[in-house]
């Protein structure tokens, strides 16, 4: 980044503080931008940049032969609420509602609001793929041949080593790969639980879980989970008590499709109240690495010392969704999940091994993640302002400090399923929250992918499901 591009960005960062705090008023006039310019010792270009990302922010507005004035914000919608279902065991039947929405998903056509995926031009594509190609190059052989669990030992290297960042103390040994991380939650399932068996889970639950729970004949206890810190422990303590459970799976870090984080005292408490029954916990932090302020939060297996936690993740939301490079650090259950690993799939492609493995072990990986979070962070705060202009009065929006989706709670009065249907016909797609349920919940929810860059077409459609939100509702806008 050039020094002016730093200044200036310094600069609107300050004004913007200033603004939120209160500081600068609603109304209030801003230095004009030679007085400005004086006042912080940079050039007058400097000064215009930083008052242009303010009035693109929806900060500032520009009056005519006036000058640079704050702009009145809008009233910031409330947070979703925590609703506390029946604690009994479901069957899970949402396969036909998923298979539905992703029929769909692959039209490019489509504004992709629903499938919780980043944007191609998001990711280091040219570099992966010239890691590809050298893998190919100088390994002909090993690239065409089967890679046996736990797969590439450089690979598991290089996990080991980013797990001492969010507390882990791992081996190499203690790692192996899978397809993605949805296979390595269906393997570490089957090594905890048998058909019939029920799975504590977060309400709203990620839909990915749900299926697999739903494939492996398996019954989901829904859990509350609290927009902010993620599952109830209290509720889920109430739960256990009343029922049998093979394991818990939880997403601690900026959950799908909340957005919560489990604070560290509750990650804490939540191995220990599961080791007290001997209940195994499946760890899923596929987006642990998208912490906004960079700040890599710890994960529960950090607090286990007895091997119950079984830890799950991937590259997929990150690096390349299409390489299906995931993981587990199973614990105790290792050899199952090992034996289990060969049995289903035999091994994963070793060429995307090879290639993520040389891509972290290069340092790009943390490049990357950089300037990925900037524009994730960037684009969620616009669909959080649009949403909170455009949706009708009484809609509820998700505070999620990292990851990529929002969760929108909307009045009663609107069905997520027919507004999913009514964005489809105007070339939109959403995910509608009876997804996130096998009790038939969120029927007024809806989630969306903030992962891809904030075009005009973008904020059109965001503001086109606002407006069908409204028309369902009857109601105003937020902002009206």
């Amino acid at each position: 980044m050039d020094t002016e591009a730093t200044l200036y960005a310094l600069l609107s960062a300050r004004l913007t503080q200033a603004i939120k705090s209160g500081t600068l008023r609603t109304g209030e006039r801003l230095p004009s931008v030679r007085a400005m310019a004086r006042q912080e010792h940079v050039s007058v270009s400097t000064v215009l940049a930083a008052y242009l990302q303010l009035e693109n922010a929806g900060l500032v507005e520009t009056r005519p032969q006036s000058g640079h004035y704050v702009k009145a914000q809008l009233r910031v919608a409330r947070e979703p609420q925590c609703v506390r279902p029946a604690f009994t065991p479901t069957t899970v039947k949402i396969s036909a509602l998923v298979t539905r929405m992703y029929s769909a998903a692959g039209d490019p056509a489509l504004v992709p609001l629903g499938a919780a995926v980043p944007h191609p031009s998001l990711l280091p594509t040219r570099q992966l793929h010239a890691l590809l190609a050298r893998a190919t190059r100088l390994k002909p052989e090993a690239t065409v041949q089967y890679l046996m669990p736990p797969g590439l030992l450089l690979l598991r290297q290089q996990i080991a080593r980013r797990a001492l960042a969010y507390g882990c103390s791992l081996s190499p040994a203690d790692i192996i790969i899978t397809h993605g991380a949805s296979e390595a939650m269906h393997l570490s399932l089957m090594a905890t639980s048998r058909r019939g068996d029920t799975i504590a889970v977060e309400s709203p639950a990620y839909y990915g879980t749900l299926q697999a729970i739903e494939a492996l004949g398996l019954k989901a206890l829904e859990i509350p989970a609290q927009p902010r810190t993620g599952m109830d422990l209290d509720a889920l303590e109430e739960a256990l008590a009343a029922t049998p459970v093979s394991a818990v799976l939880v997403v601690p870090n900026f959950s799908n499709p909340l957005g919560s984080s489990m604070p560290d005292a509750n990650k804490k408490r939540l191995v220990e109240l599961l080791a007290r029954r001997d209940i195994p916990l499946i760890e899923d932090d596929i987006y642990g690495d998208l912490a906004f302020n960079g700040s890599r939060p710890r994960v529960c297996r950090s607090f286990d010392d007895h091997g119950r936690v079984l830890l799950c993740s991937s590259f997929s939301k990150t690096l390349a969704p299409g390489y299906r490079v995931g993981w587990v650090a199973p614990g105790r259950y290792r050899g199952q999940v090992e034996l289990l690993k060969f049995a289903q799939s035999v091994g994963c492609g070793s060429a995307p091994q090879y290639a993520v493995a040389e891509f972290l072990q290069s340092g790009g990986y943390d490049r990357h993640l950089r300037g990925l979070r900037r524009h994730v962070q960037q684009s969620m705060e616009q669909m959080v302002s649009v949403v909170t202009a455009c949706f009708p009065e009484g809609t509820a929006v998700s505070r999620p400090e990292g990851g990529f989706v929002l969760w929108v709670e909307m009045p009663r009065s609107v069905d997520a399923l027919a507004l999913h249907s009514a964005a489809f016909n105007a070339g939109i797609i959403v995910t509608p929250g009876p997804l996130f349920s096998a009790r038939d919940r969120f029927k007024h929810c809806i989630r969306l992918n903030c992962a891809s860059p904030w075009t005009p077409k973008v904020e059109a459609a965001v503001r086109t499901l606002g407006h069908l939100a409204c028309q369902q509702a009857g109601r105003q806008p937020l902002s009206h």
